[in-house]
């Protein structure tokens, strides 16, 4: 069966909510994957930051096996022996006091609009019903009717309506707006370090710092949203560290997992999941043994494996190799750690076109809001890797073409 089968199969019966690329990948190692014709490709999307471990690890495959033959799900009618662990473990790693665990990132951006509401209303004291939740333009915290609600990517919102009350919306980077948004009803002030999906956006020396000291001010919750650039992308374990804050809430997901099996995690400190009463939320399959066994696996090989120390130092020298082209086609050029951004002049007619080109020559990525490239490998990829994806890549990029 040829690559045409699987893409006429996935067009018959599949949803179109996706435009993937035109390749079907039958097996993965490492930083590398395979197609069902066996042509072998240079991940550099990592799944959007979901394989920061690399695929198929062998210590996180081998604990999901073992566990897969013990136990799987419980749902939280009864106790495990495996949360409890990942709770432990978690918390020593990133210095917080309580974990809910979930499934997916969009479902962690849930949990967190919950429990800051009703910190809001019972430790805060803002009137019932009154609580707002600042947010920032571009941001990307998933895909829910809550959550599109207070995006600012009109197709994203289009025909989904109406939509949940209770968010404004302010400029992403600029502490002053936020200081300006705030008001009585205020309960948190929920960000992404850098924003991702808006095409690698790193907002100004300082900001983290002084949304802190903003939130602190005010008695405000400030909310990361880490699941993107969490556990190790950036080169530090979480992105907040570059600037050396703690938030009172980070949300991490995707490589929690290394890829595995899904599930997320809210960071928090006591006073904010504290308001969490038994019956006010749940999930069947959030906390369950599976996927708190994988984790700890995927938590310990990225911090034994000094995959983290890797990350800063392999995308320090990826970004500037990148730097060094000369392109007509490029605007810019922006980064941290293993999390980096490439954005062309629109006239270019789309990055699409561009990734479909570094496909054709074995390394995957894909483009974001058009006329982005996202270049996310594995946290474990070699120099010698990425010289030979340069090799690839550097063509496109400088003329559009190999």
């Amino acid at each position: 069966m040829d690559t045409q089968y699987f893409i006429d199969l996935e067009d018959r019966f599949g949803a179109h909510n996706y435009k993937p690329l035109d390749v079907v990948l039958q097996r993965g190692e490492g930083v590398w994957v395979w197609d069902v014709e066996g042509k072998k490709y240079l991940d550099c999307l990592s799944a959007y930051s979901a394989v920061n471990q690399g695929h198929s690890h062998p210590v996180i495959r081998q604990t999901m096996i073992e566990q897969v033959q013990k136990l799987t799900l419980t749902s939280r009618a009864f106790r495990n022996d495996q949360l409890g662990l990942f709770y432990k473990e978690i918390c020593a790693l990133t210095n917080t006091h309580k974990v809910l665990p979930m499934n997916s990132g969009a479902e962690a951006v849930e949990t967190v609009i919950k429990a800051v509401r009703k910190w809001g209303y019972k430790i805060k004291k803002v009137p019932k019903d009154q609580a707002e939740v600042i947010v920032c333009e571009n941001n990307f915290h998933g895909r829910t009717i809550s959550i599109i609600g207070f995006s600012t990517n009109e197709q994203t919102k289009d025909k989904f309506g109406p939509f949940t009350p209770g968010f404004k919306i302010i400029p992403f980077g600029d502490a002053e707006a936020l200081e300006n948004a705030i008001t009585p009803n205020t309960v948190a002030f929920l960000v992404e370090p850098i924003q991702g999906e808006a095409g690698v956006i790193i907002p100004p020396d300082g900001y983290l710092k002084k949304i802190r000291s903003i939130c602190e001010q005010h008695n405000i919750v400030l909310i990361l949203d880490e699941i993107q650039t969490g556990l190790g992308r950036t080169g530090k374990l979480l992105a907040e560290e570059h600037e050396g804050i703690e938030a009172d809430v980070t949300l991490i997901g995707k490589a929690l997992s290394g890829g595995l099996y899904p599930i997320s995690a809210v960071l928090s400190n006591t006073e904010v999941l504290g308001v969490f009463m038994p019956g006010d939320h749940g999930s069947t399959f959030g906390g369950n043994p599976l996927a708190c066994a994988v984790a700890r696996a995927a938590i310990k090989v990225l911090i034994e494996e000094k995959m983290i120390d890797n990350a800063a130092k392999m995308g320090k020298y990826f970004l500037s190799q990148l730097k060094g082209i000369k392109s007509p086609l490029i605007k810019e050029i922006r980064g941290k750690g293993l999390l980096i951004g490439v954005e062309f002049f629109p006239d270019i007619g789309g990055a699409h076109r561009l990734c479909e080109q570094l496909m054709e020559n074995g390394v995957l990525c894909k483009e974001t809001h058009d006329h982005i490239i996202r270049f996310a490998p594995p946290l474990i990829i070699s120099k010698e890797d990425i010289d030979w994806a340069l090799e690839i890549i550097e063509p496109v990029l400088r003329t559009g073409k190999i």
